[in-house]
């Protein structure tokens, strides 16, 4: 079982960048695929990047180009660098690893979740 702690949100302004972190408690995450997941208010929980086991990454077209996911090699944190935020771009984001091989897109693949942490980007 791995424990996720999410840090790094806060509240920016349209245009900014913030980084989020995922820190990984009980074992390393090199047993599973990471992904990061997002919820506004009143909007369902979506899938944001992954990286699988052996690195390989995939952002949703909503933030590719503007944000990247990224781990440290001890595979004990995985980062999400967001930059040019635009205020939809406003949720609770939450960290998940899933103990698959492969990147998946959809929130019930992923059996971990740590408590999230929120991003306003405000206009």
């Amino acid at each position: 079982q791995v424990q996720l702690v999410e840090s790094g949100g806060g509240l920016v302004q349209a245009g900014g960048s913030l980084r989020l972190s995922c820190a990984a408690s009980g074992r390393t995450f090199s047993d599973y695929s990471m992904g990061w997941f997002r919820q506004a208010p009143g909007k369902e929980r979506e899938f944001v990047a992954g990286m699988n086991r052996g690195g390989g990454t995939y952002h949703a077209d909503t933030v590719r180009g503007r944000f990247t996911i990224s781990r440290d090699t001890a595979w004990k944190r995985v980062d999400l660098q967001m930059t040019n935020l635009k205020p939809e771009d406003t949720a609770v984001y939450y960290c998940a690893a899933a103990g698959r091989g492969y990147i998946a897109t959809s929130k019930t693949a992923y059996d971990y979740w740590g408590q999230g942490t929120a991003v306003t980007v405000s206009s």
